[in-house]
């Protein structure tokens, strides 16, 4: 029999994602990493190495490992690699992005019991392909040719192209019934939940965000068919989660929608000085996926809900993330480096030219003659890795003494 599959009562909601994100985090090293964002900006603000390198003040993703990159669709049918988790997004230093990256990647290949050799060369990869991007000949560009992608990634793209509606519903809610199943994923919302749900997706700005979907026309209906909380994601304990089943349309021509409302709250990624961010942290998100991710950022919108910020998204079958299980030394090298080339095109459409050049320089003069990574770079994710494999033993052990 499988476990906890009784919904879970809105009293309880806490206790029990409390007890689902600590066995998260205990699964592997590499979930560790994924779950503790806030450490990582701990790390950054103690640490007394050399200051990083102030790069130009752009809208970074704030939590850059390699579970939120991947296959992402557009309203209008397009698929590209983006950036796919925005919610410590900030216009900040593209650095914190590139050492949280080749954090992931070099706890990826640990996962694969990879030698030390193939996190060097993953590193020198990962600064390669990003700063391709910021080449002149790079510009306009949205995604890689198919014969520049490593297979790892290509397969996902691939699979992506091909799904359609029953995926995603068979994936997310088990099937094209226009309900959602409570049970071990989805939570029994309370009155005034499930009331402002109807009213948040009866206002027009709402609709027009389903409507812009190519699969949906520009007048049609829509209306709640069913919505349950989402007990979703390892980070983001204790926040308004909620997935939204929506009918478009009408009689036999009637359609479905999966939206997902977040709530948004205030990021661990620091932001640059005087940055000119929307105040509220739902148009935060919101405005850096407009500006990392176009076809993410394209479908979502900010809204507020029992008096909660939220960013709503419509979900699209082609939305995937990159599964890296395991990986050979080519796999992880070439990965590391199409990643990469992925972060670096969502920070280089947001300069001009010469602020492309300037951080691609900057970027080529911190290169050491013995490894073309910088510095900066390396000693970070080296620093990084023992920090995190520690904390992860600690919270292992905690975990298996039952003090969850």
């Amino acid at each position: 029999m499988m476990k906890q599959q009784t919904p879970v009562r809105p009293a309880d909601r806490m206790t029990n994602l409390m007890a689902e994100q600590n066995r998260k985090m205990a699964a592997s090293a590499h979930a560790y990493v994924r779950g503790s964002t806030a450490r990582f900006y701990d790390w950054i603000e103690a640490s007394d190495r050399r200051p990083l390198p102030e790069g130009p003040p752009v809208w970074i993703c704030g939590d850059c490992h390699v579970g939120n990159l991947g296959p992402v669709g557009s309203a209008d049918g397009d698929i590209a690699i983006e950036i796919r988790d925005l919610d410590q997004t900030v216009i900040g230093n593209p650095a914190h992005d590139l050492i949280r990256l080749g954090l992931s990647l070099a706890m990826a290949a640990r996962g694969s019991d990879l030698p030390g050799v193939t996190t060097a060369r993953m590193m020198e990869r990962m600064i390669a392909g990003y700063e391709t991007a910021f080449a002149p000949r790079a510009q306009g560009e949205t995604t890689d040719a198919g014969s520049d992608m490593p297979e790892t990634l290509r397969l996902p793209m691939r699979r992506a192209a091909s799904r359609s509606w029953k995926h995603l519903a068979d994936e997310r809610i088990e099937g094209v019934e226009p309900a959602i199943p409570l049970g071990k994923r989805f939570w029994p919302l309370t009155a005034a939940e499930r009331s402002a749900v109807d009213a948040l997706f009866a206002r027009d700005d709402t609709q027009t965000l389903v409507r812009s979907l190519s699969a949906f026309g520009d007048n049609a209906a829509v209306r709640v068919m069913d919505a349950a909380y989402w007990r979703k994601g390892c980070s983001s304990l204790g926040r308004l989660r909620l997935a939204v089943l929506l009918g478009v349309g009408k009689g036999k021509k009637q359609r479905h929608c999966l939206m997902d409302v977040k709530q948004a709250t205030k990021a661990a990624a620091p932001h640059a000085p005087g940055a000119d961010m929307p105040a509220g942290d739902a148009d935060r998100v919101v405005a850096g996926a407009r500006a990392l991710s176009p076809y993410l950022g394209g479908r979502m919108m900010a809204a507020r809900i029992l008096d909660k910020s939220v960013f709503i998204r419509a979900l699209l079958p082609q939305d995937l993330k990159v599964e890296i299980e395991t990986l050979t030394h080519h796999e992880a090298v070439e990965v590391a480096g199409s990643l990469a080339r992925v972060v670096g095109r969502a920070h280089a459409r947001q300069l001009n030219a010469d602020g492309r050049a300037d951080w691609a320089n900057a970027l080529r003069r911190s290169h050491t003659r013995s490894l073309q990574a910088p510095s900066w770079l390396w000693n970070s994710v080296v620093d990084l890795i023992g920090l995190h494999e520690a904390a992860y033993l600690d919270h292992c052990r905690r975990y298996a003494l039952g003090d969850r």
